[in-house]
């Protein structure tokens, strides 16, 4: 499990820094009390789920809890787990202009340079003991998105691109958080074929039926070429998330079918995760119509 501590000043981008890493498949935590990091650690190390990348800020917020970045330095060598520190840096004058654009208060005083003061002298243990230091005074976003996956490529760190493929039903509206959504409701329902009513999209006689429509072929073949094509036009520009949603009539045939057939020819060259979002309730649903139509 690698283990990432970001650290730095009030303003320096942090936040933006998480938010990066959170879209190259780490797990997160902001704000994380030193006292309760060594017991957040053993949890996602012992997860059901593997968790492979941990990133836990720890900043100038610990005096809140009566902590200060030396005892919180102390806490970080005692922990039975491999880390490293990335510190972000950003100059006085360029953080009193971010304070005063956002009418935000410092953390440590009301008053902005005294708070910068105070924060520079507390975080020194942990500047000093940084494995990375980024100086994002004149970085914009997509600038401190590079840099972040430039200093952690140079540790073999798996930043590859995430592919989501989801199936959904319209009848339970669209994902709101997919990219591109592609409706099947164009070719024939497998619901009205009796012998594959029970059935789903990952059934080999349904995805059979499916994709003996010539059209649906060749819009297979159609979004491979578009998907291998865009993933690097959308790592160019420090995007690690892309969802491609197969929308039918309920969730359980035509956009299961496709979802499982594309997820099939990408999963070979990316990072792909295949949901089905609505095909358990969709299977309950189909079910009781049959226990309805039998009742009667």
């Amino acid at each position: 499990m690698y283990i990432l501590i970001v650290t730095g000043l009030s303003g320096a981008g942090k936040t933006g820094a998480l938010n990066v890493l959170e879209d190259l498949g780490f797990v997160c935590a902001d704000n994380m009390p030193c006292q309760l990091l060594g017991e957040y650690l053993s949890l996602c190390s012992s997860s059901e789920n593997t968790i492979d990348k941990v990133a836990v800020v720890i900043d100038s917020r610990e005096s809140h809890f009566g902590y200060n970045p030396q005892k919180a330095f102390s806490e970080l060598k005692n922990l039975p787990f491999k880390y490293e520190i990335m510190f972000l840096e950003c100059e006085d004058a360029m953080l009193q202009r971010r304070y005063s654009e956002t009418r935000r208060i410092h953390p440590l005083n009301d008053d902005v340079s005294i708070g910068i003061s105070m924060e520079r002298e507390m975080l020194v243990p942990l500047k000093e003991n940084a494995t990375y230091i980024i100086d994002t005074t004149n970085m914009r976003p997509q600038e401190l998105s590079r840099a972040v996956e430039e200093k952690l490529n140079r540790q073999s760190v798996d930043l590859n691109m995430r592919l989501i493929i989801s199936s959904f039903g319209f009848k339970r509206g669209i994902p709101g958080n997919a990219d591109f959504v592609f409706d099947m409701r164009y070719t024939d329902n497998p619901f009205y074929i009796p012998e594959l009513r029970h059935k789903s999209g990952r059934d080999p006689e349904v995805r059979n039926y499916v994709f003996s429509d010539k059209a649906v072929c060749e819009q297979l073949d159609g979004l491979e070429v578009m998907v291998r094509a865009l993933v690097p036009k959308f790592i160019e520009q420090g995007k690690r998330r892309l969802m491609i949603a197969f929308g039918c009539t309920g969730g359980r045939h035509r956009s299961v079918a496709m979802a499982e057939a594309l997820h099939d020819r990408l999963s070979h060259d990316f990072t792909v995760l295949l949901e089905h979002r609505d095909l358990v309730y969709e299977a309950e649903s189909i079910s009781e119509r049959f226990d309805r139509q039998n009742q009667q």
